[in-house]
C-alpha cells in the first residue's frame, strides 16, 4: 500500500473542505491508503470563539507521524501573503526529520485557501513549498491537464503550483466544484507519482 497523508490546519473550514477533497482524489488511486489529519492549534480557545473558527474533531497530527508516508499534501490558508502559522510551527518542529533525512524523495503537494485573487494566494503555494525542498522532498504541483484552472468564468482559486480556493474577504465563498475538483485532481496526481515512486522503490531493493 501507498501510504499518503493530507495535512492542514483551517480556521473555517474552506481548507478542510478541500483536504477531503485531496484524499478523495489520492483515494481512488487503487493501492492507496489515505489519513486526514491536522496540525495543532496554538490560538487560544476564547480568541478561537470570538473570531468565529469551525470546530474540527480531525485527528491531530505530530511531527514524528512524516516519516511513516510516502507522500504528504500540505492545506493551509493564507495569513499576509504566507502559509498560516500553526503550519510553519508545526514545520519547525520537523528539525529532528530533516536532520536524519527522513523526509527526502517523499512526494509533497501543498494547497491553499487564500481571502482574494490577488491576497498571496500563488505566493503561499511556493513559499510553503521552500521548506518543504528543504527536508528533500520531491515537490507535485496541478498540472494544466486539470483544464479547470484556466476557465475564465467565475472565481477560480488554485495555480499550477497547487489546487485552492478564494474564500471571499469576509470567508463566506464556499470552494466551489472547480475548486474541488482541482484538489481531486492534485490528491490523484500526487497518489499516482507516489505509487510510482514506491514500486520503484521496491523494485531497487529487490535488486
Amino acid at each position: 500500500m501507498t501510504r499518503i497523508l493530507v495535512l492542514y490546519y483551517s480556521s473555517y473550514g474552506h481548507v478542510r473542505a478541500l483536504a477531503h477533497a485531496e484524499a478523495e482524489g489520492a483515494r481512488s488511486v487503487p493501492g492507496s491508503h489515505v489519513d486526514i489529519r491536522r496540525v495543532p492549534e496554538t490560538v487560544p480557545d476564547h480568541i478561537r470563539q470570538k473570531a468565529g473558527f469551525a470546530e474540527d474533531d480531525t485527528p491531530v497530527a505530530a511531527p514524528a507521524d512524516l516519516e511513516s508516508y510516502d507522500a504528504i499534501i500540505f492545506g493551509t490558508p493564507t495569513l499576509f501573503g504566507m502559509m498560516a502559522g500553526q503550519m510553519k510551527s508545526f514545520l519547525d518542529q520537523a528539525g529532528g526529520l530533516w536532520a536524519r533525512n527522513a523526509l527526502v524523495g517523499k512526494v509533497a503537494a501543498v494547497f491553499a485557501s487564500t481571502g482574494s485573487q490577488h491576497g498571496g494566494h500563488e505566493a503561499t503555494l511556493l513559499s510553503t513549498q521552500i521548506p518543504l525542498q528543504h527536508f528533500g522532498m520531491l515537490i507535485a504541483g496541478m498540472p494544466y491537464s486539470f483544464a479547470g484552472q484556466t476557465t475564465a468564468e467565475g472565481i477560480v482559486g488554485g495555480a499550477p503550483y497547487g489546487a485552492g480556493t478564494i474564500a471571499g474577504a469576509d470567508g463566506a465563498r464556499a470552494p466551489s466544484e472547480v475548486d474541488l475538483a482541482g484538489a481531486r485532481f492534485q490528491g490523484t496526481h500526487v497518489a499516482r507519482i507516489a505509487k510510482r515512486l514506491a514500486g520503484a522503490n521496491l523494485h531497487e531493493e529487490a535488486a
